[in-house]
């Protein structure tokens, strides 16, 4: 934030100046949003920002302290020595609308926890989702060059009899690249599918694709508050989704980019229409 010494008041000694505190700001992403369509018209003063975006008027000093608590600490926005904002560097180019995107939701079943303990994928999934859409996917049993312990075995169904023959993962790592490059990588409880798919992808052909993630129990908790428990099953009870095969990579693939569609429906009904600000609504903390 660019501002000259002595020409505008620090915004905390705003908050102690003013009789009122400054409102809380609700919706961020969108009111984000807003800032940034009126700035790309040019320079606003910060009481016609705070008027034309937060609806705030009347107390100067509370409104210009809204203000600077929605954009002051974005390295997207700079303000003058006049109270002038507008748009640092050039101005963003309009982002894709969350439907327009594409996603890839995936799943991987393992020999256990960790990638870094040897552990290695034993299936996986892909669910891709286009214009809103679920389209095409992409599955199949991996062979881990390891034996599966019979606890795994027992909670997913795949046995070693099952990936015998089953391709080894160098064997499909480039199809696996193919159907993940350029897309939302998205998995529910997304650190462990990440994990694995980008260590194994690594070793196999040197590079991980790159792009954004999203993680379904994240957005849940964002987008569902009210529920206590957003593990698979709980959230598909709640939005009446069906699970095909448990603790199967397709099936659970395909249960959570269903799930994924349903947040991202609540998202825009609550004025979150692009990844950015998708992305500002998980990060920002908790108002007490």
């Amino acid at each position: 934030m660019f501002v000259r010494p002595g020409h505008l008041p620090n915004p905390s000694n705003l908050l102690k100046e003013s009789s009122n505190r400054p409102p809380k700001v609700r919706d961020e992403p969108s009111l984000v949003r807003r800032a940034v369509t009126l700035l790309q018209q040019g320079e606003v003063h910060t009481v016609d920002l705070a008027r034309k975006v937060l609806g705030l008027s009347g107390n100067a000093g509370a409104a210009s302290a809204a203000v600077f608590s929605l954009l002051g600490s974005d390295p997207r926005f700079k303000v003058d020595g006049r109270g002038c904002w507008s748009l640092a560097g050039e101005p963003p180019i309009p982002e894709e609308e969350l439907e327009g995107l594409r996603y890839a939701v995936v799943d991987v079943e393992t020999t256990g926890g960790s990638p870094d303990r040897g552990h290695r994928i034993t299936e996986i999934a892909v669910v891709e989702i286009r214009d809103g859409l679920i389209s095409e996917d992409f599955q199949t049993l991996v062979n881990p060059g390891r034996s599966i312990p019979p606890r795994i075995s027992e909670l997913t169904g795949i046995t070693d009899e099952m990936v015998a023959d089953a391709p080894f993962f160098e064997d499909v790592a480039d199809d696996l690249f193919h159907w993940l490059d350029g897309s939302v990588f998205v998995a529910h409880n997304v650190s462990f599918d990440w994990r694995f798919v980008s260590s194994q992808l690594g070793d196999a052909i040197g590079f991980v694709p790159e792009g954004p993630r999203l993680c379904t129990v994240q957005l849940a908790r964002r987008l569902a508050p009210e529920l206590r428990r957003r593990n698979l099953d709980s959230l598909a009870t709640h939005f009446g989704i069906p699970i095909h095969a448990r603790h199967r990579a397709y099936g659970d693939a395909l249960a959570t980019a269903r799930i994924l569609l349903r947040l991202l429906d609540e998202a825009t009904a609550q004025g979150v229409r692009d990844l950015t600000s998708l992305q500002l609504l998980l990060h920002r903390k908790k108002r007490s």
